[in-house]
């Protein structure tokens, strides 16, 4: 090996150290005015998401390439973050115009004891055609919220059936090639919204 070959596979070996030296894997540059929400670009999470939606067919993060695609865990009972957010995407694939045409929302129920095919199908019909509920076993969804370092937890209520769920308040982003990009926190404004989207969706 040459003393530049050396000196680079030190370097990339250095966490830290790879970045400066180029060593980056592969992974998409940020946009030179960076990103308004968290660019999480090369994590070691959030890789892959396979679950099926309300028809039973079994859907993944892959079979959309081409989309910028937006998974959020979420059950339709909530009362403000989660109709918050859906409705704010179903805004934000408008301002979009021709391009929302290639974003894709996911909806992960975390409540899969209550949320019903059905139920999901039919609060998705909500925010638009181009929405999708996916819905696993509860053990299926803590394994794929896990995989996302989600968090939920189920809060009891007066009786069994009136509980809530606690749970992360923030939405990842896949870039059209389905590498994930960014973790979005609840209250971003929709002009950043649309500003990272139309980032990511670029060629």
């Amino acid at each position: 090996m040459t003393p530049r070959r050396t000196f680079l596979a030190l370097l990339c070996a250095v966490p830290g150290l790879a970045l400066m030296a180029g060593c980056d894997g592969g992974n998409p540059k940020p946009p030179a005015g960076g990103f308004k929400g968290v660019d999480i670009t090369g994590a070691n999470y959030a890789k892959a998401l396979s679950l099926p939606d309300t028809q039973g067919k079994l859907r993944s993060v892959t079979e959309f390439k081409g989309k910028a695609v937006v998974v959020f865990f979420g059950y339709t009972q909530c009362p403000d973050v989660c109709p918050t957010t859906m409705a704010e995407l179903a805004q934000v694939k408008k301002l979009l115009g021709p391009e929302g045409e290639k974003l894709q929302p996911l909806f992960v129920t975390i409540d899969p004891e209550r949320d019903t095919p059905e139920l999901l199908a039919n609060y998705m019909a909500n925010f638009g055609p181009g929405f999708i509920a996916l819905r696993g076993t509860v053990e299926e969804t803590q394994a794929a919220a896990t995989s996302f370092k989600a968090f939920f937890s189920k809060i009891k209520g007066k009786d069994p059936s009136s509980y809530t769920m606690d749970h992360t308040a923030g939405a990842y982003v896949f870039d059209p090639q389905g590498r994930i990009r960014l973790f979005v926190r609840y209250g971003q404004p929709i002009e950043a919204w649309v500003s990272d989207l139309k980032q990511i969706m670029m060629p």
